[in-house]
């Protein structure tokens, strides 16, 4: 974490940029969203089928990690940063009735999309929770399998997300999820502006930073894959991914044994 971020601020820019996420997914941001995103990181007609309009209208994710979190019926998944809830509906029909989904953010008006959309479509398995990701409102040993898109990078606690994602896994679980993340270190300018963090830019941690706070929070990391579809849209964030290798990845990590 930049010695000069003010996690306040950033905390409220990132609530902020997120809530009109919720309520505009039409406005212009330094990403992408929707359908037309969805599709072209590898979202299937047979996963958004059954996906509520305004949910996908409202994706901003950053990559897909469902081939690698092999989710199967009857297992408890948790989805960290769930926004207006189109992953946890994604993994919902995966995990078919028999499963559980569940969803937590820290957006409150994600959070209150996200569960009228589940009532009013009949997603009975998918329920949703106001939360922070570095403090999980969870027990112990709670979940199968912990999935996240373009949300980790935000934190600037990320060694807690790992730790905390860790402790609500069973011994089985695996965690898969897609990220930000750079090829060089990031300048001060950038780590330390709350509107890049919001951006999903000044919180890139170097690739092997990454996957090195997952290990030392209990996995071993399996797969690393690059999204090369995923692109920025404004100016000021291709600028820092083109300087500084900024990229999406999708990453797989099990329990050690």
């Amino acid at each position: 974490m930049s010695k000069s971020l003010d996690t306040t601020k950033l905390e409220q820019e990132v609530k902020s940029m997120y809530g009109d996420v919720a309520e505009a997914g039409d406005a212009e941001f330094h990403f992408e969203t929707g359908r037309e995103l969805a599709d072209r990181l590898g979202y299937t007609e047979a996963d958004l089928r059954y996906v509520p309009e305004a949910a996908v209208d409202s994706f901003a994710g950053v990559g897909y990690c469902f081939d690698l979190a092999d989710i199967q019926p009857r297992e408890r998944v948790l989805d960290l940063g769930s926004g207006s809830g189109m992953d946890a509906f994604v993994a919902a029909m995966h995990a078919t009735e028999t499963g559980l989904v569940t969803g937590v953010d820290m957006t409150i008006q994600q959070v209150e999309k996200a569960r009228h959309l589940a009532s009013d479509n009949g997603f009975h398995n998918v329920r949703f929770r106001e939360g922070y990701i570095e403090e999980l409102p969870f027990n112990d040993d709670s979940f199968d399998v912990v999935i996240s898109n373009g949300v980790i990078n935000l934190s600037p606690e990320k060694d807690r997300v790992f730790e905390e994602a860790h402790r609500v896994l069973g011994p089985d679980g695996r965690l898969a999820i897609a990220d930000i993340v750079s090829e060089a270190q990031l300048p001060e300018g950038i780590k330390g502006d709350a509107d890049l963090w919001a951006a999903c830019i000044g919180g890139a941690e170097q690739v092997d930073s990454y996957t090195s706070l997952m290990e030392d929070a209990g996995f071993t990391v399996a797969a690393v894959r690059g999204n090369d579809a995923y692109e920025f849209v404004s100016d000021r964030a291709a600028n820092a991914c083109d300087r500084y290798g900024v990229k999406s990845v999708s990453v797989l990590a099990n329990m050690t044994e």
